[in-house]
C-alpha cells in the first residue's frame, strides 16, 4: 500500500503515554516514506513500523518530530542529511532491519539532538566495534540498543577510527 495523503488523513493520531502526539501508521506494507508533510507538522511521533520500508528518506521539514519508530522493516539504507528536515529528532529505532554497513551510521552525524538510537537485530550488530564506532560517531548518544551509554565506553570510543 502506499503511503497517500489519504492514508495519512485517515491514520489515528493519539496522545500516547509520553503525552505527545503520535500518528500510528503501522503494519500498512508500505514500500516507501512518501507525503509525511500532510501530518502538517502536527506530530512529535510517527510509527511507521511493521512495513515494507527499504531506504530512511524523503522526509518533509518536519520541525516538531521527535521520534521516529521504523522496527521490523526492510531499509537497507539512510538518506544523507536527514537532520536537514527532522532537526530536532531525538529517538531513532530502528530495530530488526537490514542495515549492514558501519558508513550508515555516518549519515546519522547531523542529528546532534539525537540521545536514543536502537540497532538491534540488524546485521550491523554483528559488526566488530560496532558499539564503539557508534558510540564514536554519536557521542552525544545517551542510549544505544536500550542499553545506557557508559562514561568508559565513551572514553574508549575517543580511540576508534
Amino acid at each position: 500500500m502506499r503511503l497517500t495523503v489519504d492514508v495519512i488523513e485517515s491514520a489515528r493520531i493519539f496522545l500516547n503515554p509520553l503525552q505527545e502526539r503520535e500518528i500510528s501508521l503501522r503494519g500498512l506494507k508500505i514500500p516507501e516514506i512518501e507525503n509525511l508533510g500532510a501530518t502538517r507538522d502536527q506530530c512529535d511521533v510517527i510509527d511507521l513500523s511493521d512495513n515494507d520500508i527499504r531506504v530512511l528518506e524523503n522526509l518533509p521539514q518536519l520541525k516538531r518530530l521527535r521520534m521516529i519508530l521504523l522496527n521490523n522493516n526492510q531499509i537497507e539504507s539512510i538518506q544523507e542529511g536527514i537532520e536537514e528536515n527532522a532537526p530536532h529528532l531525538d529517538t531513532l529505532i530502528l530495530t530488526n532491519n537490514h542495515l549492514s554497513d558501519l558508513s550508515e551510521i555516518d549519515k546519522l552525524h547531523g542529528l546532534k539532538k539525537l540521545t536514543s538510537l536502537s540497532l538491534i537485530d540488524n546485521p550491523i550488530c554483528v559488526r566488530k566495534q560496532y558499539r564503539l564506532y557508534t558510540i564514536h560517531k554519536l557521542p552525544w548518544l545517551k542510549f544505544l540498543d536500550f542499553e545506557k551509554v557508559k562514561t568508559s565506553e565513551l572514553d574508549e570510543a575517543v580511540k576508534v577510527s
